[in-house]
């Protein structure tokens, strides 16, 4: 193993909180399944920046019986933000851990534009990755093959030498049909394990 290929939300990043996810219910004023049953189906071309932010929220609403003005899109979008932006520090310091081990690092994340924008201003960690395939700018997500191509033609490594970290089995799947060591994130501590047992 030459490279660790890190997902981000649910490993560096933590996934939506239940106060977040509360507040875009809120915001959006709408019945909570119905809302997120949408909020969801329109999230990939989202995430693979086929639209833009007041796109999908349009696209979202165009399920709902909520009207959707400038304002509430500017709210909506605030909010979605926040609820995405909690990091988990440890990861961070693994990073810099992984990093000083001389591993490269690469990242591939399912991430809107908006969100990957956010993340560049204000998250300095990010440049350890030598390699960010973000969704929204490769034009395509986990788990299509085509991502995960992607990010290892950039890593310039063979397959085989690139472990990629992903907390959902089936990104972590796909990985593996594709040649790649995997490892599904349940901690940091789990994973340094599994790095040390992987290391020559």
């Amino acid at each position: 193993m030459k490279a660790v290929l890190f997902d981000m939300f649910g490993v560096i990043a933590r996934v939506q909180s239940p106060e977040s996810t509360a507040v875009l219910e809120r915001t959006a004023g709408a019945d909570p399944d119905r809302f997120w049953a949408a909020y969801w189906s329109e999230r990939p071309p989202y995430d693979r920046g086929e639209v833009t932010g007041p796109g999908y929220w349009q696209a979202v609403f165009a399920h709902l019986d909520v009207p959707l003005d400038g304002r509430l899109t500017e709210e909506l979008t605030a909010a979605d933000l926040a609820s995405w932006s909690e990091i988990d520090p440890r990861m961070v310091d693994l990073l810099g851990l992984l990093a000083d081990k001389g591993l490269v690092l690469g990242l591939l994340s399912n991430i809107p534009e908006d969100l990957a924008a956010r993340y560049e201003a204000t998250q300095p960690w990010l440049e350890r990755f030598a390699v960010r395939g973000l969704s929204c700018r490769i034009g395509s997500a986990k788990p299509e093959p085509a991502a995960y191509e992607w990010c290892v033609q950039a890593l310039g490594l063979p397959p085989e030498e690139v472990l990629f970290v992903d907390d959902r089995d089936e990104n972590v799947a796909a990985a593996r049909r594709l040649g790649l060591q995997g490892h599904v994130f349940t901690s940091p501590e789990e994973l340094l394990v599994a790095l040390e047992a992987a290391l020559p």
